[in-house]
Formats: structure tokens, C-alpha cells, sequence
């Protein structure tokens, strides 16, 4: 996934570090992601997000707020209203570059912002929050003993996720000032939220209160056991489709046509996390699959193995031409299964010498009121399958390196 790293002016004039992660193939829609409370762009849940909607075409930017990360200014002088001024502005910065976002999400205060600036946004299509809380001044219930010395000194120090951060007098007041009800009500925009039921640090009272204000198109998924900063791989990873999903329901994701020589589009596979062997298989922004391998051999058997995906095709397009040529008959063919077996590994093929020969079979189940000299026709026509007649004859495959890692390595 390649990035583009830069700068831009954020609500108090501080220069907001920001990252667009971009897709590799055609450009189709752009999202803006906002991080959790004193979080920050480079979260793992971020990045898994991101990675996600750049393999269906978003550019997604993730950027520091004031004072946070890489960012510049002082955390101590900002607010949530500050937090909503720096989403306009990052959304600002994208308009310069004629991306304009289509697509807001927010972690956690993030999700309050997102939900508070959507509505002032008019190329805004979709809304996702993750954890949001229904009252900003929620995130001060972390804060413990330092709110009397924050009120007191008009500054305190607040440890929290392992770190301390100076929190200002002015945060505290605005965050509870905050009232994001009637620009929920008012959104006018797609609007999921998910959250998790045990999120010990935003109750999940409050996406029910979000849900509840807000009008349709409205959805709300659970994240089961999910912590609040989603920081387990598969939650992260679940988060990530369900976003992926719903998104191209409301953002226009229109694929330019395919590239000559390639009349079904670019079918690209890139890994989902640099451990293990789970893959993103995408086939332009609205099929996606995951690839992957057994745990015996190292996978996390969250997807079909190289292999399988072979048999598949093989599978799908015998059905398939048997059907066609059915109903082209007006045969009473009622319904085709095809079982697909292969006698080959990957896993033990990657580590070893190549086995010398494929060999696939296929169990056909032909259902239907069919006379014996059908069903031999159609078990016939089963060798007339395009994937077949490919495996059948072999294929030529021409290895190159892309032109985007070519220009990474000069």
C-alpha cells in the first residue's frame, strides 16, 4: 500500500502530520479516519482500517491531531471543538488535492468529532464510528483526581494508556459543553456504529444513544469482545470488512473500465498483516476474499488456500457452463453441485520439489427430472468449462515487477 506523507495547517495554525495511504490501483473514493483520544494515525486498528479500504479503491488519510504524535502544538491547548476544526481542515487539505472525502470514521472521541463535523461537510456520503461516546465529556471520567487540579491550575497531568498527557482547563469546560445530539438527528448521512458490549472505557449505553438519535440509513454492529482500542488482530481485522462492506453501499465506487488485456479487471492479492500468511484478495471495490493456510502450517485459516481458490474456479465455472448450456435445452436441470479435490499441498509444494502432475476430480451432482442421455451430455459439457480447458492446457505466466516498486527502489 503506497503512502504519501505530508503536512498541513491544522485549526490553531500548527503544521498536522498526515498520511495518505493510497490505492495501487485506480483511485476511486477518499475517507478520512480519526484517531481515539490521545491516540494517535499509526494505531494498529488505524492502519488495519486503512489497509482494508485502499485495496477497494479509497485513499484513506490518517492524521495527528494538535499536539499528538507527530504533529505539531501543545495538547494542552486544545479541545474537542479544536479536535472538529482540524477534521475540517484535513478535510480541506484533501479538496486542495481534488480528493474530497466521501467517507468520515471515527475511533472513540474521534467518532464524537467525526459525528459532530459530518453534517458541515457536503461531499461527506457515510459516517462509521467505532466506540464513540454519545457525551464527549464522557472521556473525563479517565481523568480521576487531576480534574480538581486541572480547575485549580487551569493544567494537569492525566496518565493514561501508559503515557501522561497535559490536559488543559479549556478541554474539560468544552468537552462538556459539547451537546453532538442535534447533529446526530440532523446527520443526513449513512451512519454504523460499532461497538464493543465489553468496552470498559465507552459503555456501549452510548451507541445505543448515537444508534437511537440518529435517522436511517442507520446500522449497528457489535464488536463482541473487542477492548476499546480494538487492539487484538482479528477484532481489528473484523472492524476492517464490516467498514469495507457497508462503505460501498453508500459510496459510488465506480471502477474505470479494465485495462487492455485484462477483460475482467486486475485481481490483486497483498498481505493483510506482515505475520503469517492471511491475504486480501481483491477483484475491483465490491468482491473481496481473504487467502491463507492452515495452522499446521503456519496460517491463521481465516481463508481458502491457494489451492482451494484453484479448485474453486475449476468448481464454479463447470456449474456454471453446465447451466448455461441447460438452460439454453430447457432441460429440467433443478440445481448443480460440483466437488472439486486436488491432490496437491501447498504448504508442502512451497517447501519441496513440485509434484510432476496435477490431478483434479470432479464429483458432479446433476438434480432434475433428466433422462440418462442429459445427464451424460451435461457431464460432457463439463469439459467445455474455460477453467478446465485452461488447466487442461497449461498456461504461460510472465513474472514483472511493478512499475509502483520499480520507481520505490531508484
Amino acid at each position: 500500500m503506497p503512502s504519501d506523507r505530508f503536512t498541513f495547517p491544522g485549526s490553531t495554525g500548527a503544521e498536522l502530520a498526515a498520511r495518505l495511504d493510497l490505492p495501487v490501483g485506480p483511485h476511486l473514493a477518499t475517507a478520512i479516519l480519526a484517531h481515539c483520544f490521545t491516540c494517535g494515525k499509526d494505531i494498529p486498528a488505524a492502519r488495519r482500517i486503512s489497509a482494508r479500504l485502499a485495496a477497494m479503491g479509497f485513499a484513506v488519510l490518517r492524521f495527528d491531531f494538535t499536539g499528538l504524535g507527530h504533529s505539531e502544538g501543545e495538547f494542552e491547548n486544545t479541545s474537542f471543538t479544536s479536535n472538529v476544526a482540524d477534521l475540517h481542515a484535513a478535510a480541506n487539505a484533501l479538496v486542495e488535492r481534488s480528493m474530497a472525502p466521501s467517507l468520515l470514521i471515527g475511533h472513540s472521541l474521534g467518532g464524537a468529532a467525526v459525528l459532530r463535523a459530518a453534517g458541515e461537510m457536503e461531499s461527506i456520503r457515510a459516517v462509521a464510528t467505532i466506540g464513540a461516546p454519545f457525551d464527549p465529556g464522557h472521556v473525563t471520567h479517565n481523568f480521576g483526581g487531576a480534574l480538581d487540579k486541572i480547575a485549580a491550575d487551569g493544567v494537569g497531568e492525566v496518565k493514561l494508556g501508559g503515557r501522561v498527557i497535559r490536559i488543559g482547563q479549556g478541554f474539560v469546560e468544552d468537552v462538556h459543553a459539547e451537546n453532538i445530539q442535534p447533529a446526530i438527528s440532523s446527520l443526513n448521512r449513512a451512519l454504523l456504529v460499532l461497538h464493543a458490549p465489553r468496552d470498559d472505557i465507552v459503555g456501549i449505553e452510548n451507541a445505543t444513544q448515537i444508534f437511537s438519535a440518529a435517522k436511517h440509513p442507520k446500522s449497528f454492529v457489535t464488536l463482541d469482545s473487542a477492548d476499546h482500542l480494538v487492539t487484538r488482530q482479528e477484532d481489528a481485522e473484523y472492524a476492517a470488512k464490516v467498514i469495507a462492506a457497508w462503505a460501498s453501499r453508500y459510496v459510488n465506487l465506480r471502477p474505470p473500465a479494465p485495462p487492455i488485456g485484462a477483460p475482467e479487471g486486475i485481481t490483486r492479492v497483498s498481505e493483510a498483516h506482515p505475520d503469517g500468511f492471511l491475504q486480501d484478495v481483491q477483484a475491483g471495490p465490491f468482491h473481496h476474499v481473504y487467502a491463507d493456510e492452515p495452522l499446521s502450517y503456519g496460517g491463521t485459516n481465516k481463508g481458502m488456500t491457494p489451492y482451494q481458490f484453484l479448485a474453486a474456479g475449476l468448481g464454479a465455472c463447470t456449474s456454471m457452463t453446465i447451466r448455461m448450456y441447460a438452460r439454453r435445452k430447457k432441460w429440467p436441470l433443478d440445481h448443480v453441485a460440483v466437488d472439486v479435490t486436488h491432490n496437491r499441498v501447498h504448504g508442502q509444494d512451497a517447501a519441496g520439489p513440485a509434484m510432476p502432475l496435477d490431478h483434479f476430480t470432479r464429483a458432479i451432482t446433476l438434480t432434475g427430472d433428466l433422462n440418462a442421455e442429459q445427464r451424460q451430455k451435461l457431464l460432457d459439457i463439463a469439459d467445455k468449462c474455460p477453467v478446465h480447458k485452461s488447466l487442461e492446457q497449461s498456461a504461460e505466466i510472465s513474472t514483472v515487477l511493478s512499475q509502483a516498486a520499480e520507481a520505490a527502489l531508484t
